[in-house]
C-alpha cells in the first residue's frame, strides 16, 4: 500500500509551494517507506509515498500520461488488474508498466468516471484530468483504503490520513459539536465521511468527489442492491465457497513475502486454508501465519464477545492446514510504550490497548512478510455479531450495538452535553442511517429489521473497524487485504435470507457449513469470539493512576469537555468509566479518557 495527499487550489500557484506539498507527502513515509515523489502544476500538486507490492521497479508515482497530463495518485491493490490490462491493450493502449497503477489510469483515460465500476480491489486515490481541470478522489467500495479531504475558499487539501491535511497551513486542527458527539456518542461506529476535525471529511465507500472550479459533487458508483434470492442451500454454500476461494486467490498476488493473520476463529482459518490451497497449486511453499496472545490470556473468563482463549483453536488451525505459525505474546510493559505511536497512527483517540497490541503484531509481522491476509469484514457479511441474534438488540429503536449501554457521552460537562445534544445525535444518525436501507419490494416484519441490520452493519459498524486495521497496520508499513470485502461476495450474501444465513439458528451457519471440509471440527464449530483485550493488572492500574493526575492538573484540556466531577466520584467509588466499545472491557472508559486528553494536547486541538 502507499499514501497519497495533494492540493488543489485555483487561485495559487502551487508551483511555488513545493515545501508544503512536500511536508505533506513526509507525513505518510510510515504508509510508503520505499520511494517518494510530488507532481507539481499551476493549480494541482499530487504527493505520493510508495510501498512496493507489484513491479518494484516500475510502480513510480504520482503517475503521468496525455497532453495535458491526467496524472493519479494511487493507494491500493487491484486485483483484476490483469484482465483489465488486456481489455484496455485491445483498445489501443500500451503499458509502460506491470504496475496496477498504470491500468487505473489508463481505465480512466478510456472509460472516465465510470472507471472504478470495472474495478476490483482495496483502492483510494486521486486523479487530476487536466484535460477537463477536474480532480476526483476515489474510494473503494467497502472502505478497505481511507482518503480524507477538506474544502478551503479556493479548492481542497487531501490525504490518505488526517496528519496530512494538517500538514497544510490552510486546515486547522478544531473540534465542533459534531465532532464532539461522533468521539463521544459515535465512538463505535461513527458517520461515514464524517473526518472527525471540524471542515474535514472522509470520501464514503463506494464513493467519488468530483471538484471542478464552478462545483463540487459527491457521486455513489457502487451500493447494494436488493433482489430476491432464488439459489437452494446447496447452491448457496457453494457460490459462498467459489466467490471467497477466487477472493483469496487474487489476493495472493505479490511480489513480495506474504502471510495470514490467524486469530483461530472460522473467518482467518478459512482465509488461512484457502491460501494454503491455492499456494499448493501453484507450486508455492507453505503459508506463514501470525496470531496474538497475551500473557494470563487462558485464565481470563469468558463472556459475550470473548468465548475463551485463542491460542488453542490457532494451533488446531495451524497444524490442520500446516501453516508456517508465530505466536506473538505481547507483555504489558510493551502495550503502555505502544499508546503514543497509535495516537499519531489514528489521528484521534481509538480503542486504547486494544489498538497498541494490534499495532505490536503488526510491527512483529513486518519484520518477516510486508502483506498479510485478515479475516476481517466476515461477521458484517454473514451477521456473526451478538447482536444479530439478541431479540431485545435487534427490536431496539437505535443502533443495535448500544442497546443496553452507556457510551462516554455520560461523562460529559452539563453545558457541552446541551450544545452536542448527544442523545439527539444519536437518534438522528440512526434515523439517517436506516432510511438508507434498500429494501424488497413489499418486505416487512422480521426479514425487513434483518435486512436493517445488516446494512447497519456493513454501511456503520464496518467502515471504522476496516479504518483501524489500515491506519494500525500501515502505520509500520504492513499491507493488510481483506478478501471478506470482496465486493461480488457482499452483494451475493447481502441477498441470501437469514435462514440460509444462520440455518438452525447457527451464527455464521452459512459460512460454516462452505468451509467445513478445509478446518478442524473444533475450529469451524467455533463460536464467535472478539479480537483479545489483554488481561493483566498493571495496564490498569497506570491507567487509573493517569486518570487521577489529570484530575490534579487545573490545566487538563479533557475537562473542558469532560464533567470532572462525574469522573471523581466513579473512580472514588470504583465505578467502571463509559466504552467506547461494545465489547466489554473494564479499562476501555479510562482509556479513552486518557487518550483524548493526549491527542487534544498533540494535536493542540482548539474547541469551537
Amino acid at each position: 500500500m502507499c499514501g497519497v495527499t495533494g492540493w488543489l487550489d485555483w487561485d495559487t500557484d502551487l508551483r511555488t509551494r513545493a515545501a508544503t506539498v512536500r511536508a505533506m507527502t513526509e507525513t505518510l513515509a510510515c504508509r510508503g517507506p520505499d520511494a517518494t515523489g510530488t507532481w507539481l502544476s499551476r493549480h494541482a500538486a499530487l504527493g505520493h509515498r510508495r510501498l512496493s507490492v507489484i513491479d518494484l521497479e516500475g510502480g513510480t508515482q504520482p503517475l503521468a500520461a496525455g497532453r495535458p497530463e491526467t496524472v493519479l495518485g494511487y493507494n491500493g491493490e487491484l486485483y483484476n488488474h490483469g484482465e483489465l490490462r488486456r481489455e484496455l491493450e485491445s483498445l489501443g493502449h500500451v503499458f509502460r508498466t506491470r504496475s496496477d497503477t498504470e491500468v487505473v489510469l489508463r481505465a480512466h483515460l478510456q472509460w472516465g468516471t465510470d472507471a472504478p465500476r470495472r474495478f476490483n480491489g482495496i483502492f483510494a486515490y486521486a486523479l487530476w484530468d487536466g484535460r477537463e481541470e477536474e480532480l476526483l478522489l476515489v474510494r473503494d467500495h467497502l472502505g478497505v483504503k481511507p482518503l480524507y479531504w477538506h474544502a478551503h475558499a479556493t479548492g481542497v487539501v487531501f490525504g490518505s490520513e488526517p496528519k496530512a491535511v494538517l500538514a497544510n497551513p490552510l486546515f486547522r486542527a478544531e473540534l465542533d459539536a459534531e465532532g464532539v458527539a461522533e468521539l463521544f456518542a459515535l465512538p463505535a461506529a461513527p458517520t461515514a465521511g464524517h473526518g472527525i476535525f471540524r471542515g474535514l471529511r472522509e470520501v464514503r465507500p463506494g464513493h467519488l468527489v468530483s471538484v471542478r472550479r464552478s462545483v463540487t459533487r459527491e457521486r455513489r458508483y457502487w451500493q447494494l442492491v436488493s433482489r430476491p434470492h432464488t439459489d437452494d442451500a446447496a447452491t448457496t454454500r457453494r457460490t459462498v465457497r467459489d466467490l471467497l476461494s477466487d477472493a483469496v486467490e487474487r489476493q495472493l498476488m505479490s511480489d513480495i513475502p506474504l502471510c495470514t493473520l490467524l486469530s483461530g476463529g472460522v473467518d482467518s482459518s478459512a482465509v488461512t486454508a484457502l491460501a494454503a490451497q491455492a499456494r499448493e497449486r501453484s507450486g508455492q511453499g507453505k503459508v506463514s501465519s501470525f496470531s496474538v496472545d497475551f500473557p494470563g490470556s487462558a485464565d481470563r473468563a469468558p463472556d459475550a464477545w470473548r468465548t475463551g482463549a485463542d491460542a488453542p483453536f490457532v494451533k488446531a488451525a495451524a497444524e490442520h492446514i500446516g501453516t508456517l505459525h508465530t505466536s506473538v505474546v505481547i507483555p504489558d510493559d510493551d502495550l503502555l510504550e505502544a499508546r503514543q505511536a497509535v495516537l499519531r497512527a489514528r489521528d484521534r483517540p481509538g480503542w486504547g490497548e486494544m489498538d497498541a497490541s494490534l499495532h505490536l503484531l503488526f510491527r512483529e509481522v513486518r519484520r518477516r512478510s510486508t502483506v498479510a491476509l485478515s479475516g476481517e469484514a466476515a461477521d458484517e457479511v454473514f451477521g456473526g455479531y451478538p447482536y444479530f441474534h439478541d431479540a431485545a438488540a435487534r427490536a431496539a429503536d437505535t443502533f443495535p450495538w448500544l442497546h443496553g449501554r452507556a457510551t462516554p457521552a455520560a461523562l460529559l460537562r452539563p453545558e457541552v452535553r446541551a450544545e452536542v445534544r448527544p442523545e439527539e445525535y444519536t437518534a438522528e444518525q440512526y434515523r439517517a442511517s436506516v432510511a438508507r436501507t434498500p429494501y424488497l419490494p413489499g418486505e416487512t416484519g422480521a426479514d425487513r429489521r434483518v435486512r436493517e441490520l445488516f446494512h447497519l452493519a456493513l454501511t456503520r459498524w464496518l467502515p471504522p473497524l476496516l479504518e483501524r486495521v489500515d491506519r494500525v497496520s500501515m502505520s509500520v508499513g504492513l499491507e493488510v487485504r481483506v478478501p471478506f470485502t470482496d465486493h461480488r461476495l457482499v452483494e451475493y450474501v447481502w441477498n441470501v435470507p437469514w435462514s440460509l444465513k444462520a440455518p438452525d439458528g447457527r451464527s455464521k451457519g452459512l459460512l460454516r457449513d462452505a468451509v467445513r471440509d478445509l478446518l478442524p471440527a473444533e475450529v469451524a464449530d467455533r463460536p464467535k469470539s472478539g479480537y483479545p483485550s489483554t488481561p493483566a493488572v498493571r495496564y490498569t492500574q497506570v491507567l487509573t493512576d493517569r486518570a487521577h493526575a489529570l484530575l490534579a492538573d487545573p490545566a487538563a484540556p479533557v475537562f473542558d469537555l469532560v464533567d470532572r466531577d462525574v469522573v471523581r466520584r466513579a473512580l472514588a467509588e470504583g465505578r467502571t468509566l463509559p466504552s467506547p466499545r461494545t465489547a466489554p472491557n473494564p479499562v476501555g472508559g479510562l482509556d479513552h479518557l486518557v487518550q483524548v486528553d493526549e491527542w487534544l494536547r498533540a494535536y493542540r486541538v482548539g474547541l469551537r
